[in-house]
Formats: C-alpha cells, structure tokens, sequence
C-alpha cells in the first residue's frame, strides 16, 4: 500500500516505521552497501533494505525485498537474524522539516550478487568492502556498521 505524500508525512511523523535491513555477505567475507539516492541517509553508504508495508508478513516482506533490492530468492527462514535495531534520522524522505524514527530487523544474507545487475531507485552505485573498510569509512553510514560492530 503506497500513501499519498501528506498522509505519508503525517506517519513518519506520528509514529515509527518498521523496516527490514538486509546485510549481505559474500563468498570473500564482503558486505555490499549501496550508495543511498534518497533521504534519509542520502548520500551514504548502506546496506540495502526497506519498510513493511501494513497487512504484509514478516515473511513476505523479507522476500519482496530479496527480490526488489537484490533480485534474488531469499526466505527468512535462510537468513540469519540479527535482531531489533532503532534508527533515528533528524529529515525524512520529503526534506527536513519531519525527522524519522524506524524499528529495524537486521537479517544477514549470504550471496555472491552481481552488483552490475541490482535495481537504482534506492542506491545509485554498489561496492562489496570488507568489514574493516566499513568501519573505517566516513560515508559509511554508522547505522550500517552497527551491524558489524554488534554482530
């Protein structure tokens, strides 16, 4: 279910959003993070991910992004979870007058993925870093690399 921008505002504004993160790692022990098109954490880099939407299970919601972000077939029940995270932003999708609180379930995704082939409405540019790269990185969003650090 897609809202309409006012009413969508009015949401992130009221309430948190509930999203699912998904940290990949490949066969060489890299994460692939993308590089974030859209506020929040616009211009960042993240790993990929998205919200629930309302009437969609857990299940559901984990495969529709699978196939979305990463264009592969994924259930939750062959991921790791990696439990609750909180999220909180000072803008939102809109600009900077709204911030943004998201409850996230991280889950890690083992997968070699062609990073040549992944969708560019979310992220603008891919890379797979080594998780001492991530850490060390600036533009490497820290909501991104509370996954590694806690994990």
């Amino acid at each position: 279910m897609f809202l309409d921008k006012t009413t969508f505002t009015t949401v992130i504004d009221s309430t948190p959003l509930v999203s699912i993160d998904l940290v990949v790692e490949n066969s060489k022990g890299q994460i692939l993070l993308g590089l974030r098109n859209n506020r929040p954490a616009q211009g960042y880099w993240f790993v990929p991910g998205g919200r629930i939407r309302k009437n969609e299970t857990l299940d559901n919601a984990f495969e529709r992004l699978c196939q979305e972000e990463l264009s592969i077939n994924v259930t939750r029940e062959e991921a790791e979870c990696l439990g609750p995270f909180e999220h909180f932003y000072s803008d939102y999708v809109f600009g900077k007058d709204v911030s943004t609180h998201y409850v996230v379930i991280g889950y890690k995704v083992f997968a070699d993925i062609n990073i040549e082939q992944l969708p560019d409405a979310q992220h603008n540019q891919y890379c797979w870093l080594d998780k001492e790269q991530m850490l060390l990185r600036d533009d490497v969003h820290k909501h991104s690399k509370w996954y590694i650090e806690k994990n």
